[in-house]
């Protein structure tokens, strides 16, 4: 349906059958929920830009922790990695006085050996000293 306004006559005073002017009235209705949904809409992307600058600024203070920590663990590996090494040094050390320790134990058995022969040496002349001195003493 079409409604014809004459020129110089305003909108408002044509009249509109009832059927249009419920139509409008729906419209008009429908406009005014439309902009309070928009304005919901607004106010949410503001909340939601609100929200994802302060996840960004929660994101980057991960990666900073995150960094940090990496940091530490590089540092506790190179600290790893040196006394790895100096154990390796203290390993070889050790093996190197074990090796002389038993050098020396060698050496001590042989030295144990000519001291029991010589004091058996030295005993076997006691003895014989021992034997001339009752001899000496019995006159003969």
């Amino acid at each position: 349906m079409t409604i014809r306004v004459p020129l110089g006559v305003p909108f408002s005073a044509v009249a509109l059958p009832d059927d249009l002017e419920h139509r409008v009235s729906a419209l008009e209705r429908e406009m005014a929920e439309l902009r309070e949904r928009i304005a919901l809409a607004n106010g949410d992307a503001d909340a939601a830009r609100v929200l994802a600058a302060g996840a960004d600024r929660d994101v980057g203070e991960v990666r900073a922790e995150l960094r940090a920590h990496t940091r530490a663990l590089n540092a506790l590996r190179e600290t790893q990695v040196e006394f790895q090494q100096a154990q390796l040094g203290f390993g070889a050390e050790l093996q190197a006085q074990r090796a002389e320790l038993q050098e020396q134990r060698v050496e001590l058995v042989a030295l144990d050996g000519r001291v029991r022969d010589g004091f058996a040496t030295m005993s076997a002349g006691m003895s014989e000293i021992t034997r001339l001195l009752e001899r000496i003493a019995r006159g003969e």
